[in-house]
């Protein structure tokens, strides 16, 4: 049992129903604004909506964390139009302190009353270019593991934003950084996709592209997530 205070407190909850059109694909992305509490059920976030549930939300992406200083690296790479911070990802939980090598794939949570799992990192799309001006943000993001994790929840609840975010326990040894370099490589690597699926925690979705690469011996093309066409 691994028990360790990761964040004092949050940065900022976030959560919102608003939709709107990127070319004309919807996308929740700009619909969440600051919030008080986040009122946190099993299979989603009270007050919260995806535009695209095939690929956000579900059991397994109950909660988008990015790390807000990851906005400042992004600015620094010029690749942020305009001034944007939080909740611009379309996060619900914003952090200073923690990051993608400090999280890992399974890792029990706790923040506030509520307890998570980190089921996996976010997968970069087209819609972060058009968000933030830059044709290869999402690519950016793909490359440079600055890309934030999702949860399922153990435990519902409310999260304020005075919450400590406590490690409970960590059930594997993949963290969400490592998770990133091994499934978004581009070479074919059976042993690592191997290490990847026996990691305890990994979002579903994860796991059924794995085997679907390890049957096909092929990595998918990456083209219309990154670039939209």
């Amino acid at each position: 049992m691994t028990q360790a205070v990761l964040v004092n407190s949050l940065s900022g909850v976030y959560a919102g129903e608003s939709m709107m059109s990127f070319d004309g694909i919807e996308s929740g992305i700009n619909g969440k604004s600051r919030r008080e509490y986040l009122e946190v059920n099993s299979c989603d976030v009270q007050g919260d909506a995806q535009a695209d549930p095939k690929h956000h939300g579900g059991v397994d992406r109950v909660l988008h964390h990015f790390p807000r200083e990851h906005y400042g690296q992004y600015r620094r790479w010029d690749m942020i139009t305009g001034f944007k911070d939080s909740p611009a990802m379309g996060e619900n939980i914003s952090t200073v302190g923690v990051d993608e090598s400090m999280v890992h794939i399974g890792d029990i949570v706790q923040i506030g009353e509520v307890v998570l799992q980190v089921t996996q990192p976010r997968s970069p799309c087209f819609k972060l270019n058009k968000q933030f001006g830059h044709p290869e943000f999402a690519l950016a993001m793909q490359t440079s593991s600055l890309c934030g994790w999702f949860y399922r929840v153990l435990q519902p609840g409310k999260i304020y934003p005075h919450d400590a975010m406590q490690l409970i326990e960590r059930r594997s040894d993949i963290s969400v950084k490592q998770a990133m370099a091994i499934y978004f490589s581009t070479e074919f690597d059976e042993a690592e996709y191997q290490r990847l699926l026996a990691a305890e925690g990994l979002a579903m979705s994860w796991r059924q592209s794995l085997a679907k690469r390890l049957d096909s011996r092929k990595i998918e093309n990456w083209k219309i997530r990154l670039f939209g066409f």
